[in-house]
């Protein structure tokens, strides 16, 4: 009787055993919330019933014992950003782009990708000729002044150029439709406030090299003038703004530094 119970004991330790080491989340750990994603065995919380491999698991504290060994998080993973491409329309404002590659999909609870294409402002000074393009007078172009880095300090024979100047003007009315856009590289506008400062530098290749100036740059107009401006990359936004003066540096924060374009 005794040898009996101690074989029945000894076949409940087996199988408990088996139980445990099973490897609950063998091959079914899932990427999202998924209540389907389950099976039976140990929980981390010492409990034996059901359990998750699925990513909502961790919030919920329910994941199977081997959740983080089976299904370890894996980052996306992305490569450096392109070249930007070239302006899509010369001698006019429009938009460049550049763009990067995933190297790995994120798997389990891994950090989602971020973008992979990004959208930017521009203006080509030279049309495929290579001719330089007329300046014609009109409203500014601006661009947001992070779009603006690694422009060229240098024109096409190796000289310095101007290092340009930078212009504050005082917002007087802006179109709605600089809000209304959720392109990322549109976000900028949102902060063309009316009545707040801004800067804008005027810097090459902007800059005319006759006029040490930039389209729209309100030089030779007086303080009371309402001149006009467009975004590049929303031809939708647009509006006016009045002169305050003319400094070497800007000095307003990155949300109001825009540059014309």
């Amino acid at each position: 009787m005794g040898s009996s119970l101690e074989f029945a004991c000894l076949l409940l330790v087996v199988s408990t055993l088996g139980k445990m080491v099973s490897g609950g989340c063998l091959g079914k750990c899932c990427r999202s919330r998924d209540l389907s994603c389950l099976t039976t065995d140990w929980r981390m919380d010492r409990v034996y019933g059901t359990c998750y491999c699925d990513k909502g698991c961790v919030r919920t504290k329910d994941c199977c014992f081997d959740y983080f060994t089976e299904c370890p998080a894996q980052d996306c993973v992305v490569g450096d950003w392109s070249f930007w491409s070239g302006c899509a329309k010369p001698c006019q404002p429009s938009t460049r782009v550049r763009v990067r590659h995933i190297e790995q999909q994120p798997s389990h609870s891994g950090e989602p990708c971020p973008s992979v294409e990004q959208r930017s402002g521009c203006r080509e000074y030279r049309d495929h000729q290579g001719a330089h393009c007329g300046q014609e007078s009109g409203p500014a172009f601006i661009t947001s002044k992070e779009f603006a880095k690694g422009r060229p300090k240098h024109d096409n024979y190796g000289n310095p150029l101007d290092p340009g100047f930078c212009v504050e003007f005082t917002l007087a009315s802006r179109t709605p439709h600089c809000t209304v856009e959720n392109r990322p590289h549109t976000h900028w506008m949102r902060y063309i406030t009316e009545g707040f400062k801004v800067c804008v530098a005027c810097e090459p290749p902007a800059m005319r090299n006759n006029s040490s100036s930039c389209q729209g740059d309100g030089q030779e107009s007086d303080k009371e003038a309402v001149l006009h401006w467009q975004a590049v990359g929303n031809h939708q936004c647009s509006g006016t703004w009045k002169k305050i003066q003319k400094t070497q540096q800007c000095n307003c924060p990155p949300q109001h530094s825009f540059v014309f374009i």
